[in-house]
């Protein structure tokens, strides 16, 4: 039974004689039933069972069944009601994505920016007790999701980001200062920007380490993830006949990431596929594990009345009808 278990469930042990109860009583009427030789048995051809032979096994049933329901009163049901006292410390998270056109590159799956949208999406997933924010950037940055605990809204407003909803380019230092400015007043034990890119800083008013610099002043925790194979990858060319890929050189300022990271206590990561990608999100989810203090309360409420009344009824039905409606008969 959902949410019930037995304070003394030994006694449920006890069950078993009840199959042994049934096969003695059906052992005992074929034992009962009488021989008589007569010369014809034309004058009891007209004396059928009546209905109170038939009910008369009931005595045994209305028995049984309340040998049932007082073994299950001697194991006292009790329905548990779990309560969770949950404390946490927080930690704030901006997720910062580089949108430019070189995301659209095929060296992920589907590509790139896909696959870091889907990555992330896990992510926010297994952090049910954090605040996290979105921004994104390409030749410049703006905020798609400001930090918050309503994870299905975030995960929405995720999955709408596409490369060319801004001036194209890669204002790397824009976007970590736009992701600086929204953590920057937090009350959170630890502030933490993860800040993905797949390219160079070529756009912005706002060097990265600058940004930078900006960040290790407000105590925040920078971690930088370059994505893009080794070699050339597939990016996607505007040409006469349409859109086509063409392998190109695969360029990540990794010096730059690198210093980010260092600057702010972070740690840098290269991620050259899908796969690569989700042992990033794992690491820097067991390094930002959230601190939490579960408490849980056990709330027990007997539930025993109901086979006690059971049983009751059974017996006194028994008694009604041994002695009044079967009395001739047993």
């Amino acid at each position: 039974m959902k949410g019930i278990d037995f304070a003394q469930p030994a006694f449920l042990y006890l069950l078993l004689i009840i199959p042994l109860m049934v096969g003695f009583y059906i052992l005992k009427q074929q034992r009962s039933v009488a021989s008589l030789q007569v010369p014809g048995s034309g004058p009891f051809e007209k004396s059928g069972k009546t209905f109170r032979h038939f009910i008369r096994h009931l005595l045994f049933v209305f028995r049984i069944a309340a040998i049932g329901s007082f073994i299950i009163v001697l194991a006292r049901p009790q329905k548990t009601d779990n309560f969770q006292d949950v404390s946490t410390e927080g930690i704030d998270i901006i997720l910062t994505l580089d949108i430019s056109g070189s995301m659209l590159a095929r060296d992920f799956k589907p590509d790139r920016v896909e696959a870091s949208k889907n990555i992330a999406t896990e992510f926010i997933t297994g952090r049910p007790y954090d605040r996290i924010g979105l921004v994104v950037f390409s030749g410049e940055s703006f905020t798609q999701c400001p930090l918050t605990t309503d994870h299905a809204a975030l995960i929405n407003l995720l999955r709408e980001i596409k490369c060319g909803m801004i001036e194209d380019g890669t204002a790397i230092g824009e976007g970590l200062a736009t992701a600086v400015n929204r953590i920057k007043d937090s009350y959170a034990k630890s502030k933490v920007i993860i800040l993905l890119t797949d390219g160079v800083n070529n756009k912005g008013l706002i060097a990265p380490m600058t940004a930078a610099e900006i960040a290790k002043t407000f105590g925040i925790r920078v971690y930088t993830i370059g994505v893009g194979t080794e070699g050339v990858a597939p990016y996607p060319v505007q040409t006469q006949f349409g859109i086509q890929y063409q392998d190109m050189q695969v360029e990540i300022d990794e010096a730059i990431l690198k210093d980010i990271s260092r600057m702010t206590d972070g740690k840098y990561f290269r991620a050259t596929d899908n796969e690569k990608l989700k042992q990033v999100y794992a690491e820097i989810d067991k390094l930002e594990k959230s601190r939490m203090e579960v408490k849980q309360f056990k709330l027990k409420e007997e539930k025993f009345g109901k086979p006690a009344l059971i049983a009751f009824c059974l017996i006194l039905m028994e008694v009604i009808l041994r002695n009044l409606l079967l009395k001739n008969l047993t």
